[in-house]
């Protein structure tokens, strides 16, 4: 039988990039004590009132259709959030996604066609690959430097663009890495895209757990305003990505051509999840808060414990749930690291080299367990590098 050419631009980008995570969890389903450090899933639950909420929606029959742009409560509680940031926001602006991957996947539709180009910073979160190949796009990466913290390069940027260049897609705060970047980098790295015409497409889902900077955005550039789409969610941000509540927020006209888009792959999303969505966003809760708290304490934990430890060396970050660490000491690449770690310490880390080949000499680690479990995460992690690079001195002496 025949199959469309999606299935082969996507056969090698699904699963096979968390193939230690999947892993893991077969060893822990034979009763294996494993101590997971690989999915960015939030380690506390939703704000009670927002649980109560949406089963309040349940039973009042908030169950049926909804439309194709979102419910108004919700529509209506994203525009005033945007409006803080830049007053001539309007419902106009927004439209509502189950999710901030199905905002993005829409998004690209939208954007491009088969045979344009993608700028995507490198590292990059494992799906960006996959969302972009699903139009018949290229990716086409940017390195984002070590020695720059990570924080993309308007010069890199600029070399990185040919003619088939069309979007950038931008993720501040930077999943895997962590970085930051500020309204000052944002503007030079907009006037490139100015430049050369790009759409700049901002992954924004980590907005509410930057540790000690403020946030920034292209949206919110007047310069940039009408370039710019933003993807997000309440996945990180209220910790319910179960949920799959996100949306996407840009200029008028754009959301005028994607409703459309969105209306044929999907009608609406699910009221009673609109309701809890549109409460998370109009009233105050501390659970953002909290996390941020946590993360970057954990983060510190983290990089505190490989102090000293030569072969180790964390990153660390400036927001998210994740420290990535380079092994590249050790003599083994990212992934050789991780399944070394899983097989001989029974923990789970992602290998770099599932962001991109920028990462390959490094590990991602989730900081979602208790500082207890991160703290001897990390001393095993530590005893397999000394190990590792012990046996490579023994070996030395041998071949001698």
């Amino acid at each position: 039988m025949r199959y469309a050419s999606i299935t082969e631009r996507l056969a090698h980008l699904g699963s096979g990039k968390w193939a230690v995570h999947i892993e893991a969890r077969r060893k822990a389903a034979k009763g294996i004590p494993v101590i997971e450090l690989t999915i960015g899933e939030p380690d506390v639950a939703p704000d009670p009132a927002l649980l109560a909420e949406c089963a309040r929606a349940m039973y009042a029959g908030r169950t049926r259709y909804s439309n194709g742009r979102g419910e108004p409560s919700v529509v209506k509680a994203l525009a005033g959030k945007y409006a803080k940031r830049r007053p001539e926001v309007t419902e106009r602006n927004i439209l509502c996604f189950p999710g901030t991957q199905t905002a993005l996947f829409t998004v690209m539709l939208g954007l491009l066609e088969p045979g344009d180009e993608v700028l995507v910073g490198d590292p990059f979160y494992a799906t960006y690959e996959g969302v972009i190949a699903s139009s018949g796009a290229r990716m086409a990466p940017v390195p984002l430097r070590p020695e720059h913290h990570f924080h993309l390069q308007p010069d890199d940027l600029g070399r990185a663009i040919t003619p088939r260049s069309r979007v950038l897609l931008l993720n501040t705060p930077h999943n895997p890495t962590g970085a930051v970047l500020s309204a000052d980098e944002i503007a030079a790295i907009g006037k490139v895209c100015r430049d050369h015409d790009l759409w700049i497409v901002c992954d924004e889902v980590y907005e509410e757990l930057i540790f000690d900077k403020p946030f920034a955005s292209p949206f919110d550039q007047p310069d940039l305003a009408e370039r710019t789409v933003v993807v997000s969610s309440i996945s990180k941000s209220h910790a319910a990505p179960g949920f799959r509540s996100g949306w996407a927020a840009g200029p008028v006209e754009f959301c005028d051509r994607l409703l459309p888009v969105s209306e044929t792959m999907l009608f609406g999303v699910q009221p009673f999840i609109a309701d809890m969505t549109a409460m998370a966003l109009s009233e105050p809760f501390d659970t953002s808060a909290v996390m941020r708290g946590n993360y970057a304490r954990r983060a510190r934990l983290v990089a505190e414990g490989l102090a000293g430890n030569g072969p180790l060396q964390p990153m660390m970050p400036e927001g998210g749930m994740f420290i990535v660490i380079d092994v590249s000491a050790t003599g083994l690449t990212g992934l050789e690291f991780a399944h070394r770690l899983l097989d001989e310490k029974n923990v789970a880390v992602m290998p770099g080299g599932s962001f991109g080949k920028q990462a390959e000499g490094f590990i991602r680690v989730s900081l979602t367990v208790d500082d207890e479990k991160l703290e001897e995460a990390t001393g095993r992690m530590a005893e397999l590098a000394t190990e590792l690079i012990e046996r490579e001195d023994e070996q030395k002496w041998a071949a001698k």
